[in-house]
């Protein structure tokens, strides 16, 4: 190889890109914009739709997290927001976009400094002090809602669920009725607010207010045979056994190898087959359940059993689902009909299969210790009843977050105003560069309440110069964008209420992953591990065939 003749020393093989500097920064910086750009428009009630099609399913969705999570993004420095969108979602549930439009703007202030050779190191120590300035202050103003006194918690909770749904597809007309459908659920639930014990079902069909909460647990009907129509499909005060166990005749020979010398013995081992599983059944009988329910089948010959006794039985139950029956009603999962004492079974006030839409459910409703709820969604098309379905996981987030931590700021873009003017404040009492830094921050705060109203068709400078005009007034401290009547209002005043937990979330997320992106100056791409992903996606592709 000719270059190898050069002096100097190769350290990198061949092909290896390297970009470095202050254009890589620049080009790391405008890679994020250009994602915020996608997720912006989608802030707020007034906040607009991404429609994803990967080539078979389309999504519709406003949650930014679920956006990136589809958008595939490829850029190394840009998946820095995927991650951030990512951690908010699953720690609080909502503020996805928010967080990524904060970032994308932080990044934003800082290019200008960066092209005027500002060293990356002193945007980022300016940044971590703002931050940590703007998180106390964040304390300092965020309201505890336990003493407000004039309503009660739940009403409370339902004000921030509707906050929520406000910028989602259910919000609007049924915001209401699925804000207090949410904290319902949220509220059935015992101390570790398990939100997995909150099961979701989908049924295509009817009309969003045709769906539904169930106080205890609902799943579909599962897969049956011959016999199931003549089981009873009601029962009042039931008597319910779990079992992990196949009641089927096939279950028996397959875990055997029987030799035989006299053909007439085969009839003694087929009665013993048949007797084995009657045992089964008569245990089953025998311990006063009325409702049986199993993880693995229910074969036709158990199923004409339990019918000719008035029991009703199904099998293949989902593992959460039978998870969520045993938490309701008090059953316990047996993996042996041995022995089965009272307490292994559970009970519930009533029980019945009803049809929902074209599907046909089993609800249990009545249980002693419900601490479970299932909310059924009815709708129109199938995008549509997803996005609903991750509406309410962020509604149902939100209200669980603020039962743990009953502290509230106001929303609409009020506690950005609030800190950005108190930074603004900090700013004039610093000298250097920190000041014009530190003020940078405080404009990119802003842009939350500026995307909310051009998200809205409002004139955003017009309601910024209020809004700024008002945060210098005593009483202008809850001030945010006023959606309804196109000016300012106060938001806290208005219920327009968020847990201070996603915005302190947030404003950390952002700052972390706009110092991330600073703080990289070369990106090195090595093409060895391209290949190496090339072969391996062939050589499993190749996998899986059978031979021939």
């Amino acid at each position: 190889m000719s270059h190898m003749m050069q002096p100097g020393i190769i350290l990198l093989r061949d092909g290896t890109d390297t970009s470095q500097g202050k254009g890589q920064l620049l080009s790391n910086i405008n890679a994020c914009t250009s994602v915020v750009d996608v997720v912006k428009t989608t802030l707020g009630p007034r906040g607009m739709d991404k429609l994803m099609h990967d080539g078979r399913t389309a999504t519709i969705s406003n949650d930014g997290a679920t956006i990136v999570k589809l958008l595939d993004i490829v850029h190394p420095a840009a998946k820095t927001l995927v991650d951030i969108a990512k951690s908010q979602d699953s720690e609080v549930g909502d503020g996805t976009t928010s967080v990524m439009i904060l970032a994308g703007e932080f990044l934003k202030e800082a290019k200008q400094f960066v092209e005027d050779g500002v060293h990356p190191q002193v945007i980022i120590k300016s940044y971590r002090l703002a931050a940590s300035l703007v998180l106390n202050k964040l304390k300092e103003l965020e309201v505890d809602i336990t003493k407000s006194g004039s309503k009660t918690t739940r009403d409370l909770l339902v004000n921030c669920a509707g906050t929520t749904l406000n910028s989602k597809l259910i919000g609007g007309l049924q915001g209401q009725f699925f804000a207090e459908m949410a904290v319902d659920a949220v509220l059935s639930l015992d101390e570790d607010l398990n939100i997995d014990l909150i099961g979701v079902k989908k049924v295509q069909g009817g009309a969003m207010q045709d769906s539904f909460l169930v106080d205890g647990v609902a799943f579909k009907k599962t897969f049956s045979y011959a016999g199931f129509e003549q089981q009873p499909k009601s029962f009042k005060n039931a008597k319910i056994i779990l079992l992990n166990i196949e009641l089927e005749l096939k279950a028996e020979k397959d875990n055997a190898e029987i030799r035989l010398t006299n053909p007439e013995d085969y009839q003694s081992i087929v009665d013993a087959e048949w007797k084995i599983i009657y045992e089964k059944l008569d245990k089953i009988v025998a311990s006063g359940a009325n409702i049986v329910l199993s993880k693995l089948a229910i074969g036709d010959l158990a199923t004409q059993y339990f019918a000719d006794r008035q029991i009703f039985c199904a099998g293949r139950v989902a593992q959460d689902d039978l998870n969520r029956v045993s938490k309701a009603t008090g059953a316990q999962v047996q993996t042996t009909v041995n022995n089965v004492v009272p307490e292994v079974i559970g009970s519930c006030g009533a029980f019945e299969e009803r049809q929902v839409g074209n599907e046909r459910y089993n609800i249990f409703t009545g249980c002693p210790n419900a601490k479970t709820a299932t909310i059924v969604l009815r709708g129109g098309a199938e995008q549509f009843i997803a996005e609903a379905e991750r509406s309410l996981h962020d509604a149902i987030m939100i209200v669980r977050r603020t039962v743990k931590n009953q502290r509230i700021v106001a929303g609409g873009g009020a506690i950005e105003m609030a800190l950005s003017f108190y930074l603004r404040d900090y700013a004039r009492t610093i000298r250097g560069k920190s000041q014009l830094i530190i003020n940078a921050y405080a404009k990119a705060l802003e842009v939350i309440p500026q995307q909310l109203a051009e998200n809205a068709g409002f004139d955003s400078t017009d309601i910024l110069n209020q809004l700024r005009h008002k945060h210098t007034q005593e009483d202008g401290l809850w001030y945010g964008v006023d959606i309804n009547n196109e000016g300012i209002t106060d938001t806290l005043k208005s219920f327009v209420w968020e847990p201070s937990l996603v915005k302190r979330n947030a404003l950390s997320s952002a700052t972390e992953a706009a110092n991330l992106v600073l703080s990289v100056d070369e990106t090195v791409k090595n093409p060895k591990s391209e290949q190496e992903e090339h072969q391996q996606m062939q050589a499993g592709r190749g996998r899986g065939r059978p031979m021939m």
